[in-house]
């Protein structure tokens, strides 16, 4: 089996930066980033601080020609992917394994409808309690990639695969026997924290230690918890408390991504959070008042 040794990455915000961060401590001739002439210019200016520590990356220009891809790591938002698709055609093989660390639950699918399913590994991170603001980037929790084929049991030559690079570079794991699960249980979380706490401007502190903000964010989880009974994906109560024991560690102070975006004024992500749980909600008959009224507040906000 093959390793791993030629790297793309797409994306440089708080969970771009971090892990591949990482990959780039193993091995910096390893991984280069995609960007067109004035934003690489603009990182090649800036570098990048993660955690204090200097980074000056390799770019490449999406219309440069180059050796395709042994991995491509997506970590885009989600109004981006679109064009993130264009640019990373050149770095496309025939044995090009991608992974999405992007919020949803849909990218996957839309990467896949251009290159092939076959191609894909699903992914996520979670809690890492990242603060990104210009070229600054900071956690205190780096938190884990989830990742996988839609089922586990035995794993393919391309989870492998990127076991293997992990390991090597260190960055936390988890492969689940049931990766679509755990896909929508990220989901409902990044629909509960990530839009109450856009709406309230408030750190995870608040999500800690206020039962009003526990109850707000609890309200908008339920509505995902039922559309996902309805899929077959059956959440329970148990993955609204097991998501209490993750919330418990990260940084007090740290912001969610979305609230950082309605901080310093970036657009966020509501489209595929409120936006989709609304959209399920039409499709399976689930009433979902909580998850319309945060994507009319926050759209009014943005």
């Amino acid at each position: 089996m093959k390793t791993i040794k030629n790297i793309s990455a797409i994306g440089l915000g708080a969970i771009g930066c971090a892990y591949t961060s990482k990959l780039y401590d193993f091995n910096p001739e390893g991984i280069k980033f995609i960007a067109g002439e004035e934003r690489a210019e603009r990182y090649k200016k800036n570098g990048f601080i993660i955690n204090g520590k200097k980074y000056n990356f390799t770019y490449i220009d999406p219309k440069e020609k180059c050796q395709p891809a042994d991995l491509i790591i997506v970590s885009v938002k989600s109004n981006q992917l679109t064009q993130a698709i264009c640019d990373m055609r050149n770095h496309v093989g025939e044995n090009t394994i991608i992974i999405s660390l992007m919020n949803g639950i849909t990218s996957e699918e839309i990467i896949g409808e251009e290159y092939g399913m076959d191609k894909m590994l699903y992914a996520l991170c979670i809690g890492i309690d990242g603060n990104h603001k210009g070229n600054n980037i900071s956690f205190s929790n780096i938190g884990n990639i989830t990742f996988g084929e839609k089922v586990n049991k035995v794993y393919s030559e391309k989870v492998q695969k990127v076991k293997n690079l992990f390991d090597n570079a260190k960055i936390p794991y988890k492969i689940p026997e049931d990766m679509m699960r755990a896909l929508w249980y990220k989901f409902m979380v990044n629909v509960g924290i990530n839009q109450t706490s856009a709406v309230l401007r408030a750190t995870y502190s608040v999500f800690q230690t206020k039962n009003e903000a526990k109850e707000l964010m609890e309200s908008a989880m339920w509505e995902v918890v039922k559309l996902s009974q309805k899929v077959g994906v059956n959440l329970s109560k148990k993955d609204i408390e097991e998501w209490y024991k993750v919330l418990n560690t990260l940084g007090s102070d740290s912001r969610t991504s979305m609230c950082q975006d309605i901080v310093y004024g970036r657009k966020t992500e509501v489209d595929i959070f409120a936006g989709t749980v609304c959209k399920l909600g039409e499709k399976y008959g689930v009433d979902t008042p909580v998850n319309k009224t945060l994507l009319n507040i926050i759209r009014l906000i943005e």
